[in-house]
């Protein structure tokens, strides 16, 4: 594709501005690109961690949940299960890494104390194990959807900056690339031409 450009002195100075620009601008990216897949990978082995931390909790959960149905009865844990307060509210903001938005999970202060139809003489170890380890699970259930979240957000920025860096790696660069190669050999020859008439003059003159 043929460079249209004046070959002065002006646009090779303006040429070349763009092109240390667009090159400080791709080793920028590139470098958001390397601490973004990085902190991708980071995510990645914590979600596997919670992951497998959920299903153990998970299953000490339910063993305990049968050997409360085995030794108080189906119908008395409904009772319970009726009973267990509303869920505790949160709300989602965001900050930024960057300059992407992660979603982050914030908890409410106020902890409501859980207060069971129960006495003394219905106490029963396996309950508190389930009733502990089903809120375990919904707290690192909270943890992982904060963790994709941000995987997600995450992933979305590497796609847009790998679509800027590969347009001025593979367009912009080499583009101005051959602006300044094509100016500055055509202002050499315009000097060598400019050089062989002075000569040429002087030497008539004389």
């Amino acid at each position: 594709m043929a460079i249209k450009i004046t070959p002065t002195k002006a646009n090779l100075i303006k040429s070349k501005s763009r092109l240390a620009f667009s090159t400080k601008g791709y080793n920028l990216l590139d470098k958001k690109r390397t601490v973004l897949i990085q902190e991708i990978m980071k995510l990645m082995d914590q979600s596997k961690a919670l992951e497998e931390k959920i299903q153990k909790t998970f299953d000490e959960a339910y063993l305990a949940l049968r050997q409360v149905n085995v030794s108080m009865g189906l119908s008395h844990v409904q009772e319970f299960a009726l009973s267990i307060p509303p869920e505790q509210p949160f709300a989602l903001r965001t900050q930024s890494v960057m300059g992407v938005d992660i979603p982050e999970i914030v908890f409410s202060k106020e902890k409501k104390a859980m207060v069971l139809p129960s006495g003394f003489y219905e106490n029963n170890p396996a309950l508190d194990i389930a009733i502990d380890r089903f809120n375990r699970v919904k707290e690192l259930s909270y943890k992982l959807a904060q963790i994709e979240g941000t995987a997600f957000k995450l992933s979305q920025e590497i796609k847009k900056t790998q679509k800027s860096a590969n347009a001025l790696e593979k367009i912009q660069i080499p583009k101005l690339t051959g602006q300044v190669k094509y100016i500055s050999e055509s202002i050499e020859e315009n000097e060598r031409e400019e050089n062989f008439r002075t000569k040429k003059v002087k030497a008539n003159n004389e």
